[in-house]
């Protein structure tokens, strides 16, 4: 081993790129420096830290991805608690308090239900007579339970045509169906028939609330439906709730 200039000269072998600047650091005090290009250097030590062996410790790019994803968390939970009134504390407190209102509609209002393509039939299994009926009817209304009133009325309605002969009794059938079938009977009450439908379907299968307006509307039109005469066959388009004279 021979020191010229006070560097040594036989070092242990290195790659390419380290090895040539050892040789240009080991020139001689009275030999003039050597510079090598900016760009060549910077691809020679791109090559050699590309190597497999500088890179066996690196995270994987889940790890990355991971935790990527906590940083913005992170971040984002730290803006938010300097943006909230107390810091982390007034967050957290948010949280909950967001969680508790939550629970709370979820426990008054219960799992969301969705309205059926098709209505169900308007009466149960167990047959009621129209009286039976307009009775179930005026005690829900003198409670003030409108929705349970008008059900029970229009209910009325409709077994009163059937004991009428206006409508065939037949099971299964829905509130709108019996106002088409009652309209061809008494056409001077279509409207109201279709409208009385209407107002049973959206309290008993969409959710919405009736008034004592709903309610008395329907039963005015259960009492002129009891005084009404059904259109006659061939009456030449005579109006069916026209007064007629006494039966000869």
């Amino acid at each position: 081993m021979t020191v010229t200039g006070g560097v040594l000269q036989a070092v242990p072998a290195l790659p390419s790129a380290a090895d040539t600047a050892v040789r240009l650091l080991a020139r001689g005090d009275d030999e003039p420096p050597v510079t090598l290009p900016r760009d060549p250097a910077r691809e020679a030590a791109r090559r050699e830290l590309s190597k497999q062996m500088y890179h066996e410790n690196d995270p994987s790019w889940l790890q990355r991805a991971l935790e990527a994803f906590w940083d913005w968390v992170d971040d984002l939970l730290g803006a938010a608690s300097t943006a909230t009134p107390g810091g982390a504390l007034g967050l957290v407190v948010i949280v909950v308090a967001a969680l508790a209102v939550g629970a709370a509609l979820w426990w008054r209002l219960g799992t969301p239900r969705r309205r059926p393509v098709t209505a169900p039939a308007l009466f149960d299994d167990r047959p009621r007579s129209a009286a039976e009926h307009r009775a179930a009817a005026e005690a829900h209304a003198a409670q003030g339970h409108w929705n349970q009133a008008v059900q029970e009325r229009m209910r009325a309605v409709v077994r009163a045509l059937e004991e009428r002969a206006l409508l065939d009794p037949r099971p299964g059938r829905t509130a709108d169906e019996a106002a088409a079938e009652a309209g061809r009977a008494l056409p001077a009450h279509s409207d109201r028939l279709r409208t009385a439908a209407r107002d049973f379907d959206d309290v008993t299968y969409g959710g919405r609330t009736a008034s004592e307006d709903t309610y008395r509307g329907l039963a005015a039109l259960d009492g002129d439906l009891e005084r009404a005469k059904p259109a006659l066959a061939g009456s030449g388009g005579a109006r069916p709730d026209a007064p007629q004279g006494a039966a000869g």
